[in-house]
């Protein structure tokens, strides 16, 4: 299961990097055309190494997955794929409301996807398991989840208001979360 994801994440990167437009010119202006797609491309890069570091540490604090747990695990790699299809609306439209909202939907349902994972991996392995030790209640996760579902109807009031929800999201994600590791090395 790991290395199918790893397989799936690497492919959904390498669609996001190829979907990326050469700038019209050879000079600062034509790459400040596209800074905005850009900047797009690296929030959608952190986030996918977001989910992929955190599925790692999941599947590490685990010893068992049964056919909940892949058929979680599918799901939430079909909203990851969809990223760079969401990357490409939003270049096309100049990050226009929908095509911004319609991120959001895909980041929220991404860690719905996460948590149905995380969910199932605990199930499987038992309320005693050290990822069920780990994670609690996982709070960050279902924070992360609000500011998606919160972002996703004001992208229709200023899309810049979302991303940057979007943006607070990632960076609390880049904090490193011990959580895991901690547990592993008691």
């Amino acid at each position: 299961m790991a290395a199918f994801t790893d397989g799936v994440l690497a492919v959904a990167i390498t669609i996001m990097v190829l979907d990326l437009k050469i700038p019209a010119g050879a000079d600062f202006h034509a790459l400040e055309a596209e800074a905005p797609i850009l900047l797009a491309y690296v929030l959608s890069y952190v986030n996918v190494g977001i989910f992929w570091n955190n599925h790692h540490h999941m599947l590490h604090a685990s010893e068992r997955v049964d056919g909940r747990v892949l058929w979680a695990n599918l799901f939430l790699l079909f909203w990851i794929t969809l990223i760079p299809f969401l990357l490409r609306w939003i270049d096309d439209s100049h990050i226009a409301a929908l095509p911004t909202a319609a991120y959001g939907v895909i980041l929220a349902m991404s860690s719905i996807g996460y948590l149905l994972l995380e969910w199932t991996l605990i199930a499987c392995n038992g309320p005693d398991s050290e990822l069920a030790a780990a994670v609690g209640k996982d709070r960050k996760a279902m924070v992360s989840l609000a500011l998606y579902a919160a972002a996703i109807p004001l992208a229709f009031v200023r899309p810049w208001i979302a991303i940057a929800l979007y943006v607070i999201v990632a960076l609390v994600w880049l904090i490193p979360d011990r959580r895991i590791e901690s547990r592993l090395k008691a």
